[in-house]
């Protein structure tokens, strides 16, 4: 019975936290969307819905909280209640920094339009990606595909370097551009960090998965 019990437990956590996932990778593409397609009135949506995924970081908290100290997991349960509980705040800011990119759609989206995005479109792809690939993993405990994930990280580092280039000189050959391309440098900076906080979550399925810390490794 107790064990059933755990298993419950554990499976409804394991929910939880794939819904936030969801809400997470979702606020990401809608604040995008909302600078790429200038859409204010979506920006404003994504800095609304942030406070449910607030509340949903607090129910996780809550939950794995509440199994430590009722139900005394261990080995392999411990494990995952503890990747939990250091993926959900992880997920939440991954959450702030798409309300920090709606919150320069706002912006943007007010000054003359600058040509195509550059790459942006590209590097917020990639770090959907990475995150529904991370997310995945950790519901099959496959430790190798975090592993790949963690190797894409270098593709967004890779446009950040050409975007901070390519946004300089264009403000320094325009400086009415200056506002807007400022801005899309921040825009640039949250997706570089998305990306190492995705890294951070497949660094904890491979704990999870193998009891192997990797984090700072070759």
């Amino acid at each position: 019975m107790e064990r059933r019990i755990i298993d419950q437990q554990l499976d409804l956590l394991r929910d939880k936290i794939l819904l936030l996932g969801g809400a997470t990778e979702a606020a990401l593409n809608r604040a995008m969307e909302s600078l790429v397609e200038r859409d204010s009135q979506l920006a404003q949506k994504v800095l609304d819905d942030d406070q449910i995924i607030d509340q949903m970081e607090l129910e996780i908290d809550r939950m794995s909280i509440e199994i430590l100290a009722l139900q005394q997991p261990a080995a392999h349960d411990l494990r995952f209640v503890i990747s939990v509980a250091k993926i959900t705040p992880i997920l939440e800011r991954i959450a702030d920094h798409a309300s920090n990119i709606a919150r320069a759609a706002l912006v943007i989206n007010t000054e003359p339009q600058l040509k195509n995005y550059i790459e942006f479109p590209m590097m917020a792809q990639t770090a959907a990606e990475m995150l529904r690939a991370a997310l995945d993993a950790f519901t099959s405990e496959d430790a190798q595909t975090s592993r790949e994930v963690i190797k894409r990280d270098k593709e967004i580092d890779a446009a950040y370097k050409r975007v901070f280039n390519e946004l300089l000189e264009m403000m320094i050959a325009d400086p009415s551009l200056t506002t807007g391309a400022a801005h899309l440098l921040f825009v640039a900076k949250h997706l570089e960090r998305i990306g190492d906080y995705v890294t951070d979550i497949c660094e904890l399925n491979v704990y999870l998965t193998e009891a192997a810390f990797i984090k700072h490794s070759k």
